[in-house]
């Protein structure tokens, strides 16, 4: 009998009322000689179900996630990490880099030894079973829609896989439609057993709602221009027996069944208490900073920050590591905290005015190279801002996500330690006039000889560890962190895979496909309000009809922003094919080589690598190992 691969998975979070701590456990399936013995209790039996969620990807792994550091929303200044090889476009079938193909079908491996088993536990209770069952469930379509979100049509596996099939029989990959209806029906069985909500030790496995979630995020894939009728790309992308993979006609009936999907997920996350965060004045426990005092930025701060908030619906309990967001985006401290997440121009032109409108068409804003001009940020920018600083004026009226995501020069990183300029952490106000008790924020300065730049006063010029753009990220940094000048693991919280704004605006760009406009933006006016900008209807009067196809537009740009660095863009902007436009060309910030803040205030591109290519790297590369295993098994096209 085959043995188990030793497997770490995490446990839940202990969790009562708001997270006031949490417990880890590497569940390690005993080595046993039959599978009669890894279900002989129920002790057993548990561990066995937390080991089929082993094979979920880290989302914020800082040097092995796909989606997370690799889209066109940052570029970092650690090129020679694993995740670099992707906005390089430097993957292929023979290699490549980071691959879910064989952990995901090992997943569902797991999971089907499960539900052929769990009959042997000897007195487990039939909702118990009943509960690991659609766990179980839940975790197949889960790892079938992660698989075809990466390679588009894929294997299904409807039963566990045999070893001794011959190789001849070896499965060949379904066609798309097919791979999308499985995913929603194992989605739909699993929902209709799980609970709506887990709470305490059980915060983190799956429920109705997450199951309900994820479906309408299949649907919504499944609509989208790079699966829905892409004759332009998949023409020709058949089986060996000649059976069409990719649907090649348009089907607005997608859209339909994606928008229903969105419906009655809305239906059931608000029935089970989920609302989008609005607290004005959260800390998270132990790391007190009342920073950021702006309300409005503070709960945009904090909205994934605070642990099983009720606008999480569905959350990865893994703790973040070392060289993760945290670390790796705030402002350098010597071995420990690295001034290396910078959003690139490219994101920072999607957010907003302070009107809710693009930059480039809010007739308030300056235009051309005007809006590099040097400035004074003032009084009146005092909340973002030392008024005594200078900027540029890009920087200045822009919405608050940008204020509370976005660090940029003169503006403040709200953290509960000082920087002295040399990459050494201090709280005395000396430093830093905004330290204060219970308060922390650094005003940063990205121009050479500043604390947040490349080479800091007394330094000399470091090689990675800064800023390739002249600004640093701060999404998903806690606030109260209070930097070590030692290697430190940062605060923990859960991170969110599925919230609910997105299923806000997900049934958002459904409604503007099904010409539903009116709904849309309703909708989208739900996040655009909690982000503390104008309605779509009030942003938009006088400037642009607010018909399809400029709809389309808002919605797109609204999820690139609301979802900025949480492994969104990376797919979205393959799904709208808009990857070649946005993946291929260079990141682009400020002159971070200027010693003055004229020189520093200079569209610079940054020099590294940028590269993809048309349209073979939309799906990942199936790799080429398991291709030349399968005689059945076609390659994505281009590989």
């Amino acid at each position: 009998m085959k043995k188990f691969n030793q497997i770490f998975i995490v446990a839940a979070c202990m969790l009562l009322g708001i997270l006031s701590s949490c417990s880890y456990l590497d569940v390690v399936p005993d080595e046993k000689a039959t599978e009669k013995d890894a279900f002989e209790d129920k002790d057993a039996a548990k561990r066995f179900v937390y080991s089929c969620y082993a094979y979920i990807p880290n989302p914020r792994s800082g040097t092995g996630s796909l989606d997370l550091f690799t889209s066109d929303e940052v570029v970092t200044a650690f090129e020679h990490e694993t995740f670099a090889a992707f906005p390089k476009g430097n993957y292929s079938a023979s290699n490549p880099v980071i691959s879910y193909w064989n952990s995901l079908f090992q997943g569902i491996k797991q999971c089907y030894i499960l539900l052929n088993n769990i009959d042997m536990v000897p007195a487990l209770e039939a909702s118990i079973k009943a509960d690991y069952i659609a766990q179980a469930k839940f975790l197949i379509a889960y790892y079938h829609f992660l698989l075809v979100r990466n390679y588009g049509p894929v294997i299904l596996v409807k039963e566990e896989p045999s070893l001794t099939t011959p190789a001849d029989q070896y499965a060949a990959r379904s066609p798309y439609d097919e791979c999308v209806d499985y995913v929603c029906q194992m989605f739909d069985e699993a929902a209709a057993e799980l609970p709506a909500t887990r709470i305490n030790e059980n915060y983190g496995l799956a429920t109705s709602v997450a199951a309900k979630a994820l479906k309408a995020r299949m649907l919504l894939y499944a609509a989208s221009p790079l699966f829905n009728g892409n004759s332009e790309f998949y023409s020709s992308f058949v089986n060996k027996d000649g059976t069409a993979l990719m649907p090649q006609a348009y089907s607005a009936e997608k859209w339909q069944k994606a928008k229903v999907a969105y419906e009655e997920a809305i239906r059931a996350a608000e029935g089970a208490g989920h609302s989008l965060y609005t607290s004005t004045d959260y800390m998270l426990d132990g790391y007190d900073n009342a920073e950021p005092a702006d309300p409005v930025q503070h709960r945009l701060r904090y909205t994934i920050i605070e642990p099983a908030n009720t606008e999480v619906i569905w959350a990865d309990c893994r703790s973040e590591g070392a060289y993760s967001v945290q670390n790796k985006s705030l402002p350098f401290c010597n071995g420990s905290a690295y001034n290396g997440v910078s959003p690139t121009l490219a994101m920072l032109k999607r957010f907003y005015t302070k009107n809710g409108l693009p930059v480039d068409q809010d007739p308030e804003f300056p235009k051309g190279n005007s809006i590099y001009e040097v400035t004074a940020l003032g009084e009146e920018n005092a909340t973002i801002g030392d008024p005594e600083a200078k900027t540029i004026r890009f920087n200045l009226n822009r919405e608050p996500r940008f204020y509370s995501w976005v660090a940029f020069q003169g503006g403040f990183y709200e953290i509960m330690s000082a920087s002295d300029g040399n990459g050494a952490y201090q709280n005395d106000e000396s430093y830093n006039k905004y330290s204060d008790s219970g308060r922390g924020k650094l005003v940063c300065d990205f121009v050479i000889g500043g604390n947040t730049s490349r080479q800091p006063a007394g330094s000399s010029l470091r090689t990675n560890n800064y800023s390739p753009t002249g600004y640093l990220n701060k999404k998903g940094v806690v606030p109260g962190y209070n930097v070590r000048t030692s290697l430190y693991y940062p605060p923990f919280y859960p991170w969110p895979v599925i919230r609910l704004a997105e299923l806000y605006l997900g049934y958002a760009e459904a409604c503007v496909e099904c010409n539903d406009l009116n709904t849309a933006k309703t909708y989208l006016d739900k996040v655009r309000t909690r982000a503390g900008i104008p309605t779509v209807e009030t942003s938009w009067n006088g400037i642009a009809t607010l018909d399809q196809a400029k709809l389309r537009e808002i919605v797109r740009q609204e999820r690139t922003i609301e979802f900025y660095l949480e492994n969104q863009t990376f797919w979205d902007l393959r799904r709208w094919k808009q990857a070649a436009e946005y993946f291929g060309v260079k990141a682009k910030g400020m002159n971070i080589a200027g010693k003055t803040i004229d020189e520093f205030a200079q569209e610079t591109e940054v020099s590294f690598e940028r590269k993809f290519e048309s349209p073979t790297q939309y799906l990942m590369p199936v790799p080429l190992t398991d291709v030349n295993r399968n005689m059945n098994l076609v390659q994505n096209p281009g590989y």
